[in-house]
Order: C-alpha cells, then sequence, then structure tokens
C-alpha cells in the first residue's frame, strides 16, 4: 500500500533475520531499455530511524525522486516494518552488524548512505570502523540520544518503560494506536502538525502492529540503543553532510553543531533547517530531495 510506483520488495539474510528492502525493478523507472544499464547506477542507500512505526516508509517521499539517476535501496531495519522482528532485547551491537552485513549483501564497492536520526549515528560507528563500505553520507539529525555525557536511559520515561507488564501495556495502549502515532508525530516530530496527513499515520500504525514489533521499539525507547556520538565522530573519515531540522524535540541544533565542529575535515556540510522538526524527510521532503541533491555533488566532488 505504502510502495512508491514501480518499486519492489526484495530481501538478504542477516545474522539477525530477514531484512526486506525496496528497490526500483519495473516502469516508469526502467524498461527494456534500461534494464540492461540498471548494474551501472550507483547505488544510493536509505536508512530509517527509529521510533514506533518507522519503516523505510520515513523515505518514501524522497528515493523515487532519484531512481532515475541511481540504483535505490530502501531497507527496514531487523526488528521493523517488514523485516523480521526477532523477540529479543535488541543492542546496538544488533544494528551495527545487521547494517554492515546489508551493505555487504546488497552493495558492490564503497556506496552513497542516507541515513536518519539514531540510525543516522549508528551509520558513523559502521562507517568508523569499516569506511571501506562508504563513498559519503547524508544524515538527517544524526545523534546517539546520550551525547556529550546525557543519558536517556535514566530519564523518566525510559525508567517506567522497564517496568515489565508496564512496557507492553505502554506499547499497546499509547505507541501502537492510531491516536498515539497521530500524537507522537504532531506533538514530537513533527514541527507543524498540519503536515501529518493520513496516510503518515496509517503506515506508521502498519508497522508498528507487525507481531513482534514492540520489542525493538521498547529497545529504542528505554534507551538500550542509545550512545554518546560524541565519543566516536572524531574517527569518521567518510565525506558527509548533515541536515538538522531546528526543531528536533529530541536533540537541538546546539548538539548538532558541537557534533559537527569536533570533525570538521570529515564533516563538510551543516545545513540546519527553519520551522522543521526530526524528520524533515516525511515533513519537507520536496525540500529534503534537492538538498540531498546538491550534497552529493558537493561530497563527490570532495570524496
Amino acid at each position: 500500500m505504502y510502495q512508491p510506483l514501480g518499486f519492489e520488495q526484495r530481501s538478504v539474510i542477516t545474522s539477525l533475520g530477514r531484512m526486506v528492502y525496496y528497490t526500483a525493478v519495473g516502469l516508469p523507472w526502467q524498461d527494456d531499455k534500461t534494464t540492461s544499464t540498471e548494474t551501472e547506477k550507483e547505488t544510493l542507500v536509505f536508512l530509517h530511524g527509529f521510533g514506533g512505526g518507522s519503516s523505510a516508509y520515513e523515505w518514501s517521499k524522497v528515493y523515487p525522486a532519484f531512481a532515475t539517476e541511481y540504483r535505490i535501496i530502501a531497507p527496514d531495519l531487523i526488528g521493523w516494518g517488514k523485516s523480521e522482528h526477532p523477540p529479543r532485547d535488541y543492542t546496538i551491537s544488533d544494528y551495527l552488524t545487521t547494517i554492515r552485513e546489508f551493505l555487504q549483501q546488497t552493495c558492490n564497492g564503497p556506496v552513497k548512505v542516507i541515513a536518519s536520526s539514531l540510525t543516522a549515528g549508528l551509520t558513523i560507528r559502521v562507517a568508523i570502523t569499516h569506511p571501506e563500505l562508504f563513498q559519503s553520507l547524508i544524515l538527517t539529525t544524526p545523534a546517539g540520544l546520550s551525547d556529550f555525557g546525557e543519558d536517556y536511559s535514566k530519564s523518566f520515561f525510559a525508567q517506567v518503560v522497564r517496568v515489565p507488564l508496564v512496557d507492553r501495556l505502554l506499547y499497546n495502549t499509547g505507541i501502537a494506536t492510531s491516536g498515539g502515532i497521530r500524537s507522537f508525530l504532531e506533538e514530537r516530530q513533527f514541527a507543524q502538525a498540519s503536515r501529518v496527513y493520513e496516510e503518515i499515520v496509517e503506515a506508521y500504525l502498519e508497522s508498528a502492529q507487525h507481531p513482534n514489533a514492540e520489542y525493538a521499539a521498547l529497545s529504542f525507547v528505554r534507551g538500550d540503543l542509545c550512545f554518546d556520538l560524541s565519543l566516536y565522530i572524531q574517527q569518521l573519515v567518510t565525506p558527509t553532510a548533515i541536515i538538522w531540522g531546528k526543531k528536533t524535540a529530541f536533540t537541538g541544533p546546539e548538539i548538532g553543531r558541537r557534533l559537527a565542529q569536533l570533525n570538521p575535515q570529515a564533516i563538510q556540510v551543516f545545513q540546519e533547517l527553519e520551522d522543521v522538526g526530526l524528520t524533515p524527510q516525511l515533513e519537507l521532503p520536496a525540500v529534503t530531495i534537492g538538498l540531498i541533491r546538491k550534497f552529493l555533488a558537493l561530497l563527490n566532488g570532495n570524496s
């Protein structure tokens, strides 16, 4: 229902299970003339962030704009969307491993990766340990959510979600419902509530209601996946551009500026956006497309 026109669902097997991804395979992106040249295209990988109902849908208003020029790959990460949802407490290592495995299985050589929020922070860590996998990074609000010594896991809400049974109750009644998702999007994820339309709510709800979807979501809400990105970012060597919504509720632009200043050699662009929240790719997709196109050209010249 939420798959862009001409895109098909495929999958690979990681050490934690099957990861589904979306790629252009049919009209209007491919025909008899273009199919033979498809393998010659550079690859663009789009990685979604975390939160109740997150999935590759987060980038679905953006990545089709690049399908005539690039081979597009947009996965649902393990525990999210239509990928497998192993019933486990997820760890940082789980995502460092499966992001790496996914890139190794779907890409030949270094690629351009576009990633969001906490996943963007994790992608930085993968790029530090495996720089050979990356050509450039374009990141929206990359953060570890416990940056510069802040410890999200000790917050009141994170502590409440650690209580057995209470965590499932909160997920089923406050997160995986249409009202809960709309409230979160309007109040925490978007700068302007009027930009949250019904399809977005329905797509997040569908993802949030998959069997065992609560495991990854609750691991995130408890803070099990959070870390201090400032301890790692100086080691990054991949050419990087950062886009940061000024009205991001979780980490303000001052955190982003401090992170960028730790490594000006790798982080070549830090672009703030007025009146935008955590996910400019959903809130202002046309603006996000324009910036990605601009930064792809800029980073390609410096990589």
